[in-house]
């Protein structure tokens, strides 16, 4: 672990200075707005939940108005996110948890978070993170899964244990940061279909482009889903 907590210690540093404006993508003004669409992001990219919310927070000022809302309404207004009759009732039911639990606001602790219903460890560590500056945990989707098994970080398939593995590597202070910066080089490089290489600025720290299961996971790069942007189903369960 010792090797692998000074080895991606450069990485993060040349990606901050590559990237120096990543943050999150999605759209907000407060916690509540940063855990709707955060709910909304599975199986969406963020653009499109943008484009969304720019409609639905100002009808939807409140965790009281979630609560109260009807659901064929709700369900037109966020019907181009996808899935929109289950991100619905998790919205509801958000309103309704936040509502006669916290009086409308959202809480600031892991436990907390994940008893809300639509709300799962990778919502939880968005906000966390996000919207109140708390380094809980580190957000895994499609990119840091990607990238960091690229990197030879990690062997594990699952959300779960790929953050267990990383939150022993990664310095605690950089938890938050360090899924931006995954995402924002995911998008611009390190593509799951065609990864450009020969531009990366990380490339002497990676042993993808050289390796076994480098070679082995680029022959099989064929077979992942696109478009890379999508959040993985469930990531709002």
């Amino acid at each position: 672990m010792s090797a692998g907590r000074e080895r991606i210690k450069p990485v993060i540093r040349k990606l901050k200075r590559k990237y120096p404006g990543a943050r999150c993508s999605l759209g907000y003004a407060n916690p509540l707005q940063l855990l709707v669409a955060t709910i909304l992001s599975a199986q969406c990219t963020d653009e499109r939940v943008n484009i969304v919310t720019r409609d639905l927070f100002p009808r939807y000022p409140s965790a009281r108005h979630y609560a109260e809302a009807h659901p064929k309404e709700l369900e037109e207004i966020i019907r181009s996110t996808g899935f929109f009759r289950n991100k619905t009732k998790s919205l509801i039911g958000m309103g309704q948890a936040l509502a006669e639990r916290y009086d409308g606001a959202v809480p600031r602790t892991m436990a907390e978070l994940v008893e809300i219903p639509g709300v799962g460890r990778k919502t939880a560590n968005v906000v966390l993170g996000n919207a109140f500056g708390i380094d809980e945990g580190i957000v895994v989707d499609t990119h840091v899964k990607r990238i960091t098994t690229r990197l030879g970080f990690t062997k594990q398939t699952s959300p779960d244990k790929i953050e267990q593995d990383l939150m022993e590597l990664v310095p605690k202070k950089d938890w938050t940061i360090f899924p931006h910066l995954m995402i924002h080089h995911g998008r611009a490089i390190c593509q799951a279909l065609k990864p450009h290489c020969e531009i990366c600025p990380i490339r002497s720290l990676c042993p993808f482009p050289a390796g076994k299961s480098g070679n082995a996971e680029r022959r099989g790069a064929r077979h992942l889903p696109a478009p890379q942007d999508r959040h993985p189903a469930g990531a709002g369960e």
